[in-house]
């Protein structure tokens, strides 16, 4: 088994679609990328610890590939706005991939300028490419969030 980090936004609805994919083992959303020891959600949406609300997604990589997953990463979201989506504005909504390997992080630069490349979206891709650092667990009212409602419709 492998993880992989995410940032894309709201990290309900970047949890609900990761969890959609085939391979997909597990997922916990979290924070990551901060300054701050056991943040808070409050904390992070005050943006005073800087962290990004994130989803750490453990994969079988004999049924889905890291690139696979990148490939629907650049999909789920607007990887061109920067620290925003849809609604949601703050850093804690930046569009980032935090690698645990330099082959995660290789193939990470590769499927972002092939995105880029491709034009799929009208503006310059602005996601963060990152060493994966202390990824702390949301609050349990936080994990599987959308499930818990019976809301199967991503808010991506």
């Amino acid at each position: 088994m492998e993880k992989a980090i995410f940032a894309a936004g709201c990290f309900w609805g970047v949890q609900l679609d990761y969890d959609g994919v085939e391979g997909v083992l597990s997922t916990v959303v979290g924070y990551v990328g901060g300054h701050t020891e056991n943040p808070t959600y409050e904390a992070v949406s005050a943006g005073t610890t800087h962290h990004a609300e994130a989803v750490e997604v453990t994969f079988d990589p004999d049924i889905v590939t890291f690139e696979a997953l990148l490939d629907f990463f650049w999909q789920c979201h607007n990887p061109t706005t920067l620290n925003q989506q849809g609604p949601d504005r703050g850093s804690q909504y930046r569009s980032a991939i935090y690698y645990r390997s330099q082959e995660q992080r290789r193939a990470a630069e590769k499927s972002r300028d092939a995105c880029d490349a491709a034009g799929l979206w009208p503006d310059p891709v602005v996601t963060e490419i990152t060493t994966a650092s202390q990824f702390w667990p949301a609050e349990d009212y936080h994990q599987k969030y959308l499930e818990k409602r019976n809301i199967t419709i991503s808010c991506h």
